[in-house]
């Protein structure tokens, strides 16, 4: 019974460090492209995220938004509030628009070749394909 529980743990542990590796790297991603959109504030970029289903909070942002501008990727500037201090709108610098543009085909080549690489894998506990279940879901 405890090498069953020490091996779920370690399933836990595995699953939860793959699962924060793959959000980081697409946050960046998906940041530069909410920006790209527009001048927006960080509390924006937060909900933007938020009903994307990518959870992240201010102490996660703000670095993030702080890198990607010493990086020269984005630019911001201060705007008046009526409802309190002057805020800070993010825009996309020309490096940061050339920096999206290739990440936008890389994230087309990634999403092609996983999605590839997954194509016809028997699923866990199932005698379905994948692209079965995909059918028997719609």
């Amino acid at each position: 019974m405890h090498n069953t529980k020490q091996s779920i743990y370690l399933c836990d542990m595995i699953v939860e460090n793959t699962q924060t590796q793959m959000r980081k790297g697409i946050l960046e991603y998906c940041i530069l492209s909410i920006i790209s959109r527009g001048e927006i504030y960080a509390s924006d970029i937060i909900a933007e995220l938020k009903n994307a289903n990518l959870l992240v909070v201010e102490g996660t942002l703000y670095p993030l938004l702080t890198r990607l501008k010493n990086n020269g990727l984005l630019t911001y500037n201060w705007q008046e509030s009526t409802s309190g201090p002057p805020r800070k709108y993010y825009v996309l610098s020309p490096a940061g628009a050339e920096v999206l543009k290739r990440l936008d085909t890389t994230w087309e080549e990634l999403s092609y070749s996983v999605t590839t690489a997954l194509k016809g894998r028997t699923l866990p506990n199932s005698n379905q394909t994948s692209e079965e279940t995909k059918k028997t879901q719609s």
